[in-house]
């Protein structure tokens, strides 16, 4: 029987744009815009610059290379993967497929790869799409195990991802791509501790897992000799981080079928995935309490939720990389001050927000869905007020006129000329068709902007 990477390399081979389904291609539509989208609105965040003054340290300046994003300077495709991708993710709005965010791996090392190789632009959709579904296909089945027991989803089955896109982009044969996935295997890897501490690690992790899985598909161009067992074998990928044996059979059933792409969704608020309903259902909340002072706040969500490093933090906070996580903190500030925008989640020294943020009560319940939520407040003048947010991804799987609509109010909030949103709509709108210079000229208009 063929090996699991050997399998996936199968299927990665026979993607072509044409044999997609159309609602499988609109929504890689959808994540690019997303994508793009947030990176412009998070051009004030100050991830992007260190990262890309890292990329240009190791790299240098590369007058053919790839664009550095709302910067214009150009390095090597792996430093543009590591400095873009800490601005898609600066603003923590990227999508989501479980608790992995491939966008913001994918669509920089793509992006990149594009610009400086000229690779076809009728590629682009397909190598998204082979990263979507091979790293949501491990992600989705093994991310309950390998989660709690401390590994990052986004770089752990990312780096897998980049590999299978990077290898269909560079167009690769089933031999090729079998190589650069397993390549990946022995790549892969980051922790969650830096959401525990509210650091910065994670902010980095996706664009590391873009350079890995580009080295991991150009060794297996250039020849490497790779585990044909690199993921399902006594030693593998599966066996070592999930700690159970690999189920191959299993796995093919849903690849092709069950597309990974079609359950990718996306963020409303500048928080945590987790946070997103809990967050929702504050709001709600907040127009019945309307002004009241609040005694204590009790919170019921999933076990898997309420564990998931960072999410039950209570500070003191000094970075929004701790704050997103706490789900006290994003439903304290919520409560007391509206929505959580990128102002209010970076604003540290509010007193009134601390102060809730210690009277908040979570509570693991496993007889609330994931991405549900219930809220118990309890006022000073005796009343109780209770609410349950009940979602799901669907809640969450925006259409590209609610993306469209989503990223320009940001654009609005961090004064990025609408014009640069014409632009990335009209680039999504083409494909495969046009012309990648748009997404260029769209960040340009932010360097113009400033140079002003």
């Amino acid at each position: 029987m063929p090996s699991l990477s050997q399998q996936l390399a199968r299927f990665v081979a026979q993607l072509d744009y044409d044999k997609l389904p159309p609602d499988v291609i609109e929504k890689a539509r959808v994540c690019l815009l997303n994508a793009y989208g947030m990176a412009l609105g998070g051009r004030d965040t100050a991830f992007a610059p260190v990262a890309r003054n890292t990329a240009l340290a190791m790299e240098g300046e590369v007058t053919r290379g790839a664009t550095l994003l709302g910067d214009g300077r150009r390095t090597t495709i792996g430093g543009a993967c590591l400095a873009n991708a800490a601005l898609f993710h600066g603003r923590c709005q990227e999508d989501t497929l479980g608790a992995a965010h491939f966008g913001t791996v994918l669509i920089p090392l793509l992006t990149a790869m594009i610009e400086v190789r000229r690779y076809p632009l009728s590629r682009l959709i397909p190598a998204l799409v082979a990263g979507y579904e091979i790293g949501g296909l491990l992600a989705n089945t093994y991310t309950g195990i390998t989660t709690p027991a401390g590994f990052r989803a986004s770089p752990l089955y990312g780096t897998l991802a980049a590999a299978a896109a990077a290898a269909k982009l560079m167009g690769l044969d089933e031999n090729g791509i079998a190589a650069a996935i397993a390549n990946a295997a022995s790549f892969s890897g980051g922790v969650l501790q830096s959401f525990i501490d509210g650091t910065d690690e994670w902010r980095y992790q996706v664009g590391m897992a873009g350079r890995n899985g580009q080295a991991a598909a150009e060794l297996a161009r250039a020849g490497s000799i790779s585990a044909p067992h690199a993921l399902e074998g006594r030693k593998g990928f599966i066996t070592s981080f999930a700690r159970t044996e690999a189920d191959v059979p299993a796995l093919m059933v849903s690849l092709g079928r069950n597309w990974s792409i079609l359950q990718v969704t996306f963020k409303p608020y500048p928080v945590c995935a987790f946070n997103q309903t809990p967050v929702t259902g504050a709001l709600s909340l907040r127009e019945q309490i309307a002004g009241a002072p609040i005694d204590s706040v009790d919170i019921r969500m999933n076990p898997f939720e309420t564990g998931y490093a960072g999410m039950d933090e209570v500070g003191p906070f000094q970075s929004i990389s701790g704050t997103l996580m706490s789900i006290p903190f994003c439903v304290s500030t919520t409560l007391t001050r509206g929505v959580p925008d990128m102002r209010r989640m970076t604003t540290y020294d509010d007193s009134e927000v601390n102060s809730l943020v210690n009277r908040v009560n979570l509570i693991a319940d496993a007889s609330v869905p994931t991405l549900s939520a219930v809220l118990e407040v309890r006022l000073r003048d005796g009343r109780r007020l209770s609410h349950r947010q009940n979602m799901t991804a669907a809640d969450y799987a925006f259409n590209r006129t609610g993306i469209a609509r989503l990223i320009r109010r940001i654009g609005a909030e961090e004064r990025v000329p609408m014009a640069a949103y014409d632009l990335l709509e009209r680039f999504v709108t083409h494909l495969p068709e046009g012309n990648i210079e748009d997404v260029f000229a769209s960040f340009a208009t932010i360097e113009q902007r400033l140079a002003a």
